[in-house]
């Protein structure tokens, strides 16, 4: 009986290993992501980096990449998460970030705008990293902040605490944004 494939903790290391690859955001057992493009990326580059010798120069730049990528989501969802909780949605904000698969639009009618302010957020100000490509995940956000009637205010509160800079200009920590 020990073995036979009947035994049903045989796999239990195996499923924790595979929920750990299978997070596509920054924290362990995450089931908020979707399947949208920049997941498929991440995911991808997952699948490559694990067919890879781990000693290989290649592992390495991948590990590194993956480590990154996620670094810059966690980033892009602190700063969201800064902002509602300056907007008064401190016990909120965490569902409001909160996107998964089963996720829906609130009212079709708030997709293009919700699509118009979240395009007006990356070009207006630094709340995405200047080499981020949009994801569907915060046009989930936008939507469920058109419904609550704060995206405009969202979108002020992000100009004031992200203003876009110049490329190449560096904020120094006295040159900061001052927290509202």
């Amino acid at each position: 009986p020990l073995c036979s494939n009947n035994n049903p903790y045989a796999s239990f290391g195996a499923t924790l290993a595979r929920d750990e690859e299978q997070n596509l955001w920054s924290t362990p057992h995450d089931v908020t992501h979707t399947e949208a493009d920049d997941d498929r990326v991440l995911y991808n580059m997952i699948v490559v980096r694990n067919q890879l010798d781990k000693d290989s120069e290649e592992w390495q730049k991948l590990n590194y990449d993956i480590y990154t990528l996620r670094q810059t989501r966690k980033e892009v969802r602190s700063r969201w998460k800064h902002i509602l909780e300056d907007l008064g949605f401190q016990k909120e904000a965490d569902s409001l970030l909160s996107v998964t698969k089963l996720s829906i639009i609130s009212d079709s009618q708030n997709m293009g705008k919700a699509r118009d302010i979240l395009l007006k957020l990356s070009e207006e100000t630094n709340i995405f990293p200047t080499s981020w490509e949009l994801s569907e995940r915060y046009l989930f956000v936008v939507d469920r902040l058109i419904a609550l009637d704060a995206a405009d205010e969202f979108f002020k509160m992000a100009s004031v605490v992200y203003p876009k800079r110049p490329s190449g200009e560096r904020v120094h920590d006295s040159q900061k944004a001052p927290q509202c």
